[in-house]
């Protein structure tokens, strides 16, 4: 790189920030707090790649932002450093040092003095370095200056985890490439609470009823039910991928799925006892990642054992649904995934709680206002228990809405699709479309 801030390499181009400036953050605190509640209401999908990451900030807030940042999972490829030191800092530490593929700085200063500290910086700096400035003030002209000058980005303190995240991975992600599937995993907190059938129901009613391409992947190698709950028989599945997951590609991947409607495709498990699944976690994250190139929204079968590879699966997913049922043994192990959950996944969205099974005749029960209260979080549906639908779906290879779609059951399970993905069936709009234009409510 040669010795004028003019050599950074130009990136992306602005965002709009609430008020319509071209900055990531806001100086007023009210608008922070609105845009940390639209950043946290979304997920940001994309994998930081496996990139170094140097940053020199100015204020303890600022690292202590970062370092919140490092421990979220989107960043877990990433090798970053963070010290103090500010623009200066920079400039020194990498005289005699090689740059890593994005410099991170914080100023205090302003005016004329910022692009004179990023001159010393660019004479340092290799050419494929990325820099991203952190400002102390909301500055249109000063950011489109810096932009002009080939910075990547410039936020605004202060900052929060998830902004940081987001502005490190739109450097590392093509605008023009398809957006990435989300995973939206679910795991019992026992074994037998009935998560496998929520899960194919789930995506069935994503794909079927609000219309959008879905796969179900189901990670229960052995004992997997994916394919007799749909009545289907396939020939290969999530087992062929992960045992040579250099070989997936989108063109094998169309062969190893089984296409089950227009819209909803299966990964099915091998079912069988002649081989053992003690795999790297790296075999599933590079098979999964292929998946959710495909289509819109990935349902992963999580099953109810703790192993490397599920708990990587579990922690890596956009949403998490944790299905319980109303006992002891319950409880604990869901009041335990819930904390987890939470040290592990500090920028992502709860996990939420889904209690299945309840109301078994003659069988005492935690109540479920006591359940909530001792995991700390209210369910997002609770499904009775009702062995004639649940027991006729499963002998029949149906979903309960084929058997029966004007239960309650698949009535809760569909508005929690509609929850978790932020739709609803298009149906549902016609009709009260019609009903409005007819003076009528629903």
């Amino acid at each position: 790189m040669s010795n004028t801030a003019e050599s950074f390499q130009p990136e992306s181009d602005a965002v709009l920030g609430p008020d319509g400036n071209p900055v990531k953050e806001n100086a007023s605190p009210e608008a922070k707090v609105e845009k940390d509640e639209v950043a946290q209401s979304r997920t940001v999908a994309a994998q930081i790649p496996r990139v170094s990451i140097h940053i020199f900030c100015e204020k303890p807030e600022t690292a202590e932002a970062f370092q919140k940042a490092t421990e979220d999972r989107r960043l877990s490829k990433a090798h970053v450093t963070v010290q103090m030191g500010g623009i200066w800092g920079g400039a020194e530490h990498f005289k005699e040092l090689p740059t890593p593929n994005l410099i991170i700085v914080e100023t205090v200063e302003t005016g004329d003095v910022i692009f004179d500290q990023l001159a010393e910086l660019a004479s340092v700096c290799d050419p494929s370095t990325k820099v991203i400035v952190i400002g102390q003030q909301n500055d249109i002209t000063m950011y489109r200056e810096l932009i002009r000058q080939g910075v990547s980005e410039y936020l605004v303190t202060p900052l929060s985890p998830l902004t940081i995240i987001e502005s490190i991975s739109s450097l590392y992600v093509d605008p023009s490439a398809p957006p990435i599937g989300r995973n939206i995993a679910f795991i019992s907190s026992r074994g037998g609470a009935g998560s496998s059938t929520l899960a194919h129901n789930f995506g069935w009613l994503i794909a079927e009823k609000i219309k959008d391409d879905t796969v179900i992947v189901d990670l229960d190698l052995a004992f997997g039910t994916t394919g007799l709950d749909f009545n289907e028989d396939p020939t290969q599945g999530i087992g062929d991928a992960i045992t040579s997951p250099e070989r997936v590609d989108e063109v094998l991947l169309d062969r190893l799925l089984t296409k089950h409607s227009d819209r909803l495709s299966l990964f099915t498990s091998p079912g069988t006892l002649d081989r053992e699944f003690d795999l790297d976690p790296g075999a599933f994250e590079s098979v999964l990642d292929i998946v959710r190139k495909s289509v819109p929204y990935v349902v992963l079968d999580i099953p109810h054992i703790w192993t490397a590879w599920s708990k990587s699966v579990l922690f890596s997913a956009d949403d998490i649904v944790v299905v319980a049922t109303p006992d002891l043994a319950s409880l604990r192990n869901t009041k335990n995934l819930f904390e987890l959950l939470k040290s592990v996944r500090p920028n992502d969205a709860p996990a939420k709680l889904v209690m299945n099974q309840t109301g078994v005749a003659k069988r005492p029960e935690i109540p479920t206002k006591e359940f909530a209260e001792a995991v700390g979080t209210e369910p997002v549906a609770s499904f009775p228990f009702d062995p004639q639908l649940f027991g006729t779906a499963s002998n029949n290879g149906q979903m309960l809405a084929e058997v029966d779609e004007k239960s309650a059951t698949v009535s809760d399970l569909q508005k929690l699709a509609s929850e978790i993905i932020g739709k609803t069936n298009p149906n549902d709009n016609k009709k009260k479309s019609i009903l409005s234009l007819l003076g009528l409510k629903k």
